[in-house]
């Protein structure tokens, strides 16, 4: 019989395979969508074509990063990790968050110069429109795909990859704008695009940071009163209270404080910690690990969990 850890392991293995491949994919894709707008808009010196092709090559340097980044939170862990190495891909996340912040800047530095110089040497054909509408489909379907795999994975890599692959896609729409535009004789309106495509990038990696920031600030992850109301299911517990968690959304650590009755047996006690910690591991999949501290049913420790974080939990504790 597989023992809970060794299907845990699993999973999670799984998990870290399922990310790398779909980061593969999409480092190829990127790579092929970067080529076209660059070197074309080079060839016909279209300044919003040439950033919406170095916001690409920016994509495909993120997925770099997130292979890198998935290889070292896949290691088990160690004496120095206890706790594994799974917010090596919050760290990953955060520096396609710089990537995009160094994207934004060499964007905007071009289009803000030929916005001071107000010339343009754009040259719009019908292959102009071919490329970046062929573009555009491809990333529609990355960022599509990517972002229901980090959902089902529960990846804040691919989260990041796909926000910045979503990016790309309003960009090239933004590209297509500035070609039509062109192509009618207003010919500032391609550096005025690619300052808008600056602007965007930066709201895209605020948004990257923002997720980051949640997890490497240890936020709550899961309701305490849903937890707790898991616990006080749980026979001989009275009450539930001090429930903490933290982790990503796809790797969450709990801990909580669970009322015996004071007569309780230690034996009873560790058998009713341990339904517990099943208990919530089987109503929360996503729950890595639970710490059960086990009390006496007393009045002091009741106060103690009224003052908790969670103290305001609707009144649903077992009697």
């Amino acid at each position: 019989m597989i023992s809970e850890s060794t299907t845990q392991q699993l999973d999670s293995r799984r998990r870290l395979h399922g990310i790398k491949r779909v980061l593969w994919v999409v480092l190829l894709l990127n790579l092929v969508v970067a080529c076209a707008k660059f070197f074309y808009g080079l060839y016909s010196q279209t300044i919003s074509m040439q950033a919406d092709g170095i916001h690409s090559m920016f994509d495909s340097a993120g997925n770099i990063v997130g292979l890198i980044g998935m290889a070292m939170a896949s290691r088990p862990a160690d004496y120095d990790h206890p706790y594994g190495h799974a917010k090596f891909e919050t760290y990953a996340s955060v520096v396609i968050g710089v990537l995009l912040l160094f994207a934004a800047y060499t964007v905007g530095r071009t289009a803000v110069l030929n916005l001071m110089e107000g010339t343009t040497s754009a040259r719009v054909t019908g292959a102009s429109f071919i490329v970046m509408i062929g573009t555009l489909v491809v990333n529609l379907v990355v960022t599509t795909w990517e972002h229901r795999e980090s959902k089902r994975l529960g990846s804040e890599i691919l989260a990041a990859d796909a926000r910045h692959t979503l990016s790309d896609v309003l960009v090239s729409l933004g590209v297509i704008a500035s070609l039509i535009f062109v192509d009618l004789g207003y010919e500032l309106m391609d550096p005025i695009m690619s300052l808008i495509v600056a602007c965007y990038i930066l709201y895209t990696a605020f948004q990257v940071f923002k997720q980051a920031g949640a997890t490497l600030s240890d936020k709550a992850r899961i309701p305490p009163v849903d937890i707790a109301r898991v616990a006080e299911g749980i026979a001989r517990v009275k009450d539930c209270h001090c429930v903490r968690t933290r982790g990503s959304e796809a790797e969450v650590y709990v801990d909580l404080h669970i009322l015996l009755d004071g007569n309780t047996t230690v034996t009873n006690a560790h058998k009713t910690a341990n339904a517990v910690s099943e208990a919530v591991r089987k109503a929360f999949p996503q729950v890595m690990d639970v710490i059960v501290h086990i009390e006496p049913d007393t009045p002091e420790e009741r106060l103690e969990g009224q003052a908790s974080p969670d103290g305001d939990k609707d009144e649903h504790s077992a009697v």
